[in-house]
């Protein structure tokens, strides 16, 4: 699989991940929501590093930008 995944991109779910993990142990977000939202904050942690996002590869949507 190709990279699909920016700069920018990387790190909105880097910090988006980091806020939901933050709220969960300050035990803002609890219960199953919590628990949901905590593997939802796994899994941008994991397509940020990895630099793939399978979502996109399906939609055939790139946020790289375009190569010179």
């Amino acid at each position: 699989m190709k990279n699909n995944v920016g700069t920018i991109d990387k790190t909105v779910r880097i910090l988006i991940a980091v806020a939901i993990i933050v709220l969960y142990f300050t035990h803002i977000l609890t219960g199953i929501l919590g628990i949901v939202l905590l593997v939802v904050a796994g899994v941008l942690i994991l397509t940020s590093i990895a630099g793939i996002c399978p979502l996109y590869s399906v939609l055939k949507v790139t946020t790289l930008g375009k190569k010179k």
